[in-house]
């Protein structure tokens, strides 16, 4: 029997990082099976007013292709087994339904934190990776104000 993960990754390379962080806690003799799934990043509005549905597609398929190809060789190190997921609409239902799927596994959220953004949860009542750095809109514009009339006054 196979120890079943699965694994949220948005950034192949920061997930390679996060991976290798946690090689200790997930070590073990039983062959691994890693559940990749894939969050491939959301266009802006903007983008997708002057861009086809289909070219989107194409677009996320090969963004899935290069996530698989870069995450391969760490996910497949000691006769590890892949099974890839590209990720579409709420996490948290995708959660259930792998879970459904593959029984009560561990899920293990590896997406890049970013700056001022809420991340969608994985799993329910579990908590996305936070940057630390979320600083709310008003705070700034007054700090970029200020260093404006500073610069001003000179």
């Amino acid at each position: 029997m196979s120890d079943k993960i699965i694994l949220y990754v948005d950034d192949a390379a920061y997930a390679r990082e996060h991976l290798e962080r946690l090689a200790p806690a997930t070590a073990g003799g039983a062959p691994r099976h890693w559940v990749l799934v894939a969050c491939a990043p959301r266009m802006t509005h903007r983008i997708s007013k002057w861009v086809s549905h289909s070219a989107r597609e194409n677009w996320r398929a090969k963004w899935f292709a290069r996530a698989q190809e870069t995450m391969a060789p760490a996910l497949t190190a000691g006769g590890a087994q892949v099974t890839a997921v590209l990720a579409k609409g709420p996490l948290v239902e995708l959660t259930r339904k792998l879970q459904l799927e593959h029984g009560a596994v561990p899920v293990v959220d590896a997406r890049r934190p970013k700056v001022g953004v809420d991340m969608e949860p994985v799993a329910v009542g579990q908590q996305p990776a936070q940057s630390g750095w979320a600083l709310p809109g008003a705070v700034a514009g007054m700090g970029a104000l200020l260093v404006l009339a500073n610069e001003l006054a000179e």
